[in-house]
């Protein structure tokens, strides 16, 4: 059977998101995951995001990396995901639920902002600061000669600081460098807040373009333009 799907990016973090709620659909191998992913044979993409049915939200995301590996947060992957979603819903704000949080969704001036919930710094020292926000980053504030990166999370380094304006590279767990990353951002973001002792809104601009991230108590607020590509039919599934 074929699978629908609909190509979209924000700051060229692309994924293929696969809307279960609106469309019958099979279970996902990790294989055809990996096809989905691979950019010469298949569609191509960062992530795969399927949207499934929530009792309690308006849908449930599953993350998938381009290995097949799953992961457990997203901000540019939700940002796309809430985007369809309140359009396909007819509303003006959508709730998706992920493994350990809730987000809230809704569009604002820049495009879509989604509440991220709270995060936790877990490590920090002069290079760098271990932060979780759903999954695991590595926020680098200056490399060490031939440093080399943990595996087990996603690394943001920051190449610049410029008053309320960082600018970031980034390396995704079980990805490789991709133009941009949410959760990244808002990891830095909240580095840069707890090495300054002072929360105010930031703009981090990636390789693929820019975020905006703000704080409101513990919850931290993520937005930017989103964008659809094309969308589809994928092949014929065995």
């Amino acid at each position: 059977m074929t699978l629908p799907f609909v190509k979209m990016h924000a700051q060229g973090n692309d994924f293929v998101v696969l809307d279960a709620i609106h469309h019958t659909m099979p279970p996902l191998t990790q294989q055809v995951i990996k096809d989905l992913a691979e950019r010469r044979y298949g569609i191509g993409c960062d992530q795969v995001l399927r949207l499934c049915p929530d009792a309690n939200n308006d849908a449930r995301m599953l993350i998938f990396n381009t290995d097949g590996s799953e992961a457990i947060n997203c901000g540019n992957g939700l940002r796309c995901a809430a985007d369809l979603l309140m359009r396909r819903m007819g509303k003006d704000h959508v709730s998706i639920a992920l493994e350990d949080r809730d987000i809230m969704a809704t569009y604002t001036e820049h495009g879509v902002r989604v509440c991220m919930g709270s995060a936790a710094v877990l490590n920090a020292c002069e290079t760098h600061m271990d932060i979780n926000i759903g999954n695991a980053h590595r926020v680098v504030f200056q490399c060490q000669g031939q440093e080399a990166f943990p595996r087990d999370r996603n690394i943001e380094i920051i190449t610049g600081h410029i008053l309320d304006h960082v600018y970031i590279d980034i390396i995704e767990r079980g990805v490789g460098p991709t133009r941009a990353c949410g959760s990244g951002a808002c990891a830095t973001a909240i580095a840069v807040w707890q090495r300054d002792n002072h929360a105010r809104p930031l703009t981090i601009e990636m390789p693929g373009g820019v975020v905006f991230v703000s704080r409101i108590d513990d919850d931290i607020y993520l937005e930017g333009s989103v964008t659809v590509v094309f969308s589809g039919n994928y092949g014929t599934l065995i």
